[in-house]
């Protein structure tokens, strides 16, 4: 089993609605949702702005977004949710080439997909919270060209290493995170649970979504 449908997929998932308890707009809770809510507003602009840019070059483009989502987003915490069980038995340094070429990987189809957005302005509707530092932030792109309904996209924050850091992008109900663990695990089962083959895959469709793996 080959992943090339993964761009695809990573597309199509980075938008849902999660069923979660109501956030109760109150006391801390509120200040820690109202946190995770401006922590996407703003840098959500900041990511949409950078592509948007026409002063900049393609690889002043690709960098500066590169150094924004890797500041935003826990590319570690979520590299090792997608091996699944293969984290626990897989070679300490394997596991660590793999993190390394899900970055490259993830942040190449950040980009390719918020590329296609550019036109469009985002608005925070809301929140749901999940427990005291784990929330669910509700967003729609909305294209002021068009009379199409807007595009919801849920942002999962967690706030428990002392910043707001994001750990998953939802699209029509589809958990990007959960798609991808899905699909590493099964490639991973019929290939003998060997990383490394995983590892060059990963690496190869980075090249082709435009990002260096180097």
């Amino acid at each position: 089993m080959r992943l090339s449908k993964l761009p695809a997929l990573t597309r199509r998932a980075m938008l849902a609605s999660v069923t979660v308890l109501p956030l109760v707009k109150a006391g801390p809770a509120a200040a820690a949702a109202n946190v995770a809510e401006t922590f996407v507003d703003e840098n959500i602009h900041k990511g949409l702005d950078i592509l948007k840019d026409k002063k900049l070059t393609v690889t002043q483009r690709r960098d500066q977004f590169e150094t924004l989502l890797l500041g935003l987003v826990d590319v570690r915490r979520i590299g090792l949710f997608t091996l699944g069980q293969y984290r626990r038995t897989a070679p300490p340094e394997d596991v660590e080439a793999f993190i390394n070429a899900f970055k490259n990987y993830a942040t190449a189809a950040y980009q390719s997909y918020f590329a296609k957005y550019t036109d469009q302005t985002l608005k925070v509707t809301g929140s749901t919270k999940r427990n005291d530092t784990d929330f669910i932030v509700q967003t729609l792109l909305v294209d002021p060209n068009s009379n199409q309904q807007p595009s919801e996209v849920d942002f999962r924050v967690r706030t428990d290493t002392g910043k707001p850091v994001l750990v998953d992008v939802a699209y029509q109900g589809i958990w990007l995170s959960l798609e991808e663990r899905d699909q590493f695990v099964a490639f991973l089962g019929q290939n003998n649970g060997n990383v490394r083959t995983l590892i060059a895959h990963l690496s190869e469709l980075a090249v082709n979504l435009g990002k260096p793996t180097q």
